[in-house]
């Protein structure tokens, strides 16, 4: 996985679509889809570490960028 898009796919395979329409609220809802994902140990942990890096750094990046913007 190297994007978002990627998660959206990988999640897709478990019969996961999110859309929601706040990017920051879709972002920590692929986050929580993925902890349960894990937690039953569907997917292995470097799927799961790698994930969560890249949508916990377009979070950080959406809300720098959102008090830059205010």
């Amino acid at each position: 996985m190297k994007s978002i898009y990627d998660i959206q796919q990988f999640l897709k395979q478990y019969g996961t679509i999110i859309y929601i329409g706040d990017r920051i609220a879709d972002l920590e809802l692929m986050e929580s889809e993925l902890r349960e994902l894990y937690q039953a140990q569907l997917i292995d942990p470097k799927e799961y570490s790698t994930a969560l890096l890249i949508l916990r750094h377009e979070i950080r990046f959406l809300r720098e960028k959102a008090e830059k913007d205010r």
